[in-house]
């Protein structure tokens, strides 16, 4: 039972030394989401939190997805593009990315009914840092904007 015990704190000295676990300030952390490669951020974490974020503003049946697509001003380059739209495609919006880059410069769109899209508009061009949360947060607010979530 004692060599039990000896090997034990032995295994958990050699591991707090290697900094694997535990002893170790420096232990490998997880880089922030915002870090992440470009499409793995949007579809793991953006689109979710733009879905949960409309739907506690009444929007059940949003759509959302990321695509890849052609910007429509320009020198006809594509750009990934997350496309919203609810009430049957009646509301729709286009966030773009012009760079895979959530810190890089974006633009946003909207169109109501069969309308084609709205002026295309700068979108967080004042922002130095770019995070998840301000991300939803200017996309509902943009929305709201718009009317399209609440009556203000």
């Amino acid at each position: 039972m004692a060599e039990q015990e000896q090997e034990k704190n032995q295994s958990q000295q050699a591991t707090d030394a290697g900094g694997k676990k535990g002893g170790s300030k420096q232990a490998e952390q997880e880089p922030p989401i915002e870090e992440k490669p470009f499409a793995e951020f949007i579809e793991q974490h953006f689109i979710p939190a733009v879905k949960d974020a409309l739907s506690k503003e009444g929007i059940p049946d949003l759509e959302l997805w990321l695509q890849t697509d052609q910007f429509p001003l320009g020198d006809q380059q594509t750009c990934s593009q997350v496309v919203g739209q609810w009430d049957g495609g009646n509301r729709r919006f286009t966030l773009y990315f012009l760079e895979d880059d959530i810190k890089g410069q974006k633009a946003f769109c909207y169109s109501a009914s069969d309308a084609p899209p709205s002026t295309i508009e700068s979108f967080m061009i004042d922002e130095k840092k770019v995070n998840l949360e301000l991300l939803v947060m200017y996309t509902v607010q943009r929305l709201n904007g718009q009317k399209w979530l609440s009556l203000n």
